[in-house]
């Protein structure tokens, strides 16, 4: 690691000792880190850019961990990385065994709570800092929130809980606005009275005249609150928003967050304030990497990227590009296909479907919840609404899904993309609990593609095919490789192989391909199996649980949770049927896999074709 201050930092400690007219110089040094190092490992780039300049400041002010940082979602908590002691060995980032992309509390004691999610630092924020409050401790409580987080709803029952806080709560919520310069009519008044007025100078005089005022027998207390509505009034006026302080917070900003003194100066002011502030910083999202800046949707998560071109290293389509394409060409059938997406438009497949379908397209912010009960609006109105989202992001509209969705039996089709492991993102976006979660919701139908040909094939029966809601989960993945002589029907299940075997693999989604795979390695050592492949997997079709009937040995393989899951279905209705053979059920048990490859991952849990080979080999060594 080069540079001539970064490298000598090893705890927040070291970065106070740096001389001030020196951190814009540290401030390039971490940029050319971080450039450098998720251009070889991916990551979230343009995020971790934009708020260098904020880490340095809130590192010089306050003192972590004492004063607790936490990070909404901690996507862009890398160059906290950088300062708390993970420095050495920030080349492991995402990687197998590595730090991870998110704040961890298993990591760092400067990792307050574990993030991955949106719009979850207020809450925690604000709970920290009433328990410091009750227990008589003055150490500061800092929420680093985006403007993104906003469009989620939790972040307003915070706002709404913690505005009524007051003296004595010391919490601080930072809203990075990095979506927004301040806007040209304010200009550079507004900017000089905002970064005046966020300074501890102003917050102490403001107090103190507040105070003295207040002492003048008759006059005293109509004068402050005259010169606050006047006050009120002309702030209207320059920056038209007060909601911070209609909840009861102090509000400070905008602030240039690209100025490290300027910051400074506003987050001392903020802990003049003994109550909960906020302060609003303007931050430029992909700082200091010009295709960053020109496209950070595109530099937000990436893949290991040419940095000198600004262009991925391997780019072939995938589920999600396969999805999108789906949606396009139905639309063009169907003028009542309508695809809401939570934040996640370009992620999930979507771009080119709301160039074209403007109208018929809807990004709804951060907000699953909200998502799941306007399609179901959409679907009581007449459209058929297809909901784009991560299955991890999916878990948060849990209620949703069972209440205004399944119970009503509202036709609203699930594009669930990132079903099962998504290897570098760990714990947080792994989505192996929606085939579980869902499972246990009844009147839904779920189907589990294990190819692009697939995809389409289920989306045509999910729009037209079924009754009420219907999920179709698919990986994080390029089409899988099938094997030539297996024809997809389309049906609810489908056996490959010679059905009169008495070694039965059952499985689902991508396992399908290891499993061919498998059966192709067992026949090398005369093990003779074929595979029932469920393409609905709820309900399980009766006629592919009674397929294994007969059968000496069954296995079942299941990239998500097993208890709960879809192999303990297929289990209790084949034991229902008096099955009198072995059953197998190989899946996660009841833990939240780590971050590392997908191969590695897939192998970790036996779900690749040598561990299935090894798990069926050892059961037939074992019993013949």
């Amino acid at each position: 690691m080069e540079g001539k201050y970064l490298p000598y930092i090893n705890c927040p400690d070291d970065v106070k000792r740096i001389n001030e007219d020196a951190l814009p110089v540290l401030a390039q040094e971490i940029r050319d880190e971080l450039m450098q190092t998720v251009s070889k490992t991916g990551g979230h780039l343009a995020s971790n850019l934009g708020v260098v300049e904020l880490t340095i400041a809130l590192h010089r002010v306050f003192s972590s961990p004492d004063d607790k940082i936490i990070w909404d979602v901690s996507h862009q908590s890398y160059t906290h990385k950088l300062f708390t002691g993970r420095r050495e060995k920030f080349d492991t980032l995402r990687q197998p065994g590595g730090i991870s992309g998110f704040t961890r509390r298993n990591e760092s004691e400067h990792d307050i709570m574990s993030g991955g999610h949106s719009s979850v630092a207020l809450s925690a924020a604000f709970g920290i800092a009433t328990a410091n409050k009750i227990e008589g401790n003055a150490d500061y409580t800092i929420a680093v929130i985006g403007d993104g987080a906003f469009t989620g709803g939790m972040v307003y029952e915070a706002l709404n809980n913690a505005g009524r806080a007051g003296d004595g709560t010391r919490l601080i919520v930072v809203l990075n606005d990095n979506e927004m310069s301040i806007s040209p009519n304010v200009g550079s008044l507004a900017r000089y009275f905002a970064e005046m007025k966020a300074t501890p100078r102003y917050v102490n005089f403001k107090s103190q005249t507040e105070k003295a005022l207040t002492r003048i027998p008759v006059v005293g207390r109509p004068l402050v609150k005259g010169i606050y509505n006047t006050k009120t009034f002309v702030k209207n006026l320059i920056y038209n928003s007060t909601m911070f302080e209609d909840l009861g917070f102090r509000y400070m900003g905008p602030v240039d967050g690209h100025n490290i003194t300027n910051l400074i100066n506003a987050l001392e002011g903020a802990k003049a304030v003994n109550a909960p502030v906020v302060l609003h910083i303007n931050t430029v999202k992909g700082k200091g990497y010009e295709y960053a800046e020109k496209a950070p949707t595109a530099f937000h998560g990436v893949s290991a990227f040419n940095l000198v071109s600004g262009e991925p290293e391997f780019s072939q389509p995938s589920f999600s590009d396969a999805f999108g394409k789906c949606m396009v060409e139905a639309a063009q059938r169907d003028d009542r296909i309508c695809c809401v997406t939570a934040a996640m438009g370009v992620g999930c497949g979507l771009e080119e479907f709301s160039r074209r379908f403007p109208e018929r397209f809807f990004d709804v912010g951060i907000a699953e919840q909200h998502a799941v009960t306007f399609a179901a609006g959409l679907a009581r109105g007449g459209m058929r609404p297809v909901f784009a989202v991560y299955s991890s992001f999916l878990q948060r509209a849990y209620d949703q899904i069972i209440h205004d969705c399944a119970m009503q039996g509202l036709k609203i089709v699930f594009g669930i993309d990132r079903a099962g492991f998504v290897g570098a993102d760990g714990e947080s976006h792994h989505g192996v609990f929606d085939a579980a979660f869902i499972n246990t919701i009844p009147d839904i139908t779920v189907m589990a593609p294990a190819s692009f040909k697939e995809l389409e094939m289920d989306l045509h029966r999910a729009l037209y095919d079924c009754s009420g809601p219907v999920a179709v989960r698919y990986p994080r993945s390029v089409d899988i490789v099938l094997p030539e002589d297996f024809i997809p029907t389309g049906n609810d299940f489908d056996i490959y192989g010679d059905g009169s075997k008495k070694t039965a693999i059952v499985t689902y989604g991508r396992c399908f391909g290891e499993a061919c795979k498998a059966k192709k390695m067992l026949e090398e050592k005369n093990i003779e199996a074929f595979i029932i492949k469920i393409n609905t997997v709820k309900p399980v079709n009766n006629l592919a649980v009674k397929a294994a009937l007969s059968c000496d040995r069954v296995f079942f393989f299941e990239e998500g949770q097993r208890f709960g899951g879809i192999g303990e279905t297929f289990g209790d209705k084949l034991f229902k049927f008096d099955f009198r053979g072995i059953y197998r059920n190989v899946a996660i048990e009841g833990e939240f896999p780590v971050q590392h490859t997908l191969k590695g991952l897939m192998s970790m849990y036996s779900l690749d074709a040598e561990g299935m080979f090894n798990k069926i080999s050892e059961e037939c060594d074992k019993n013949g």
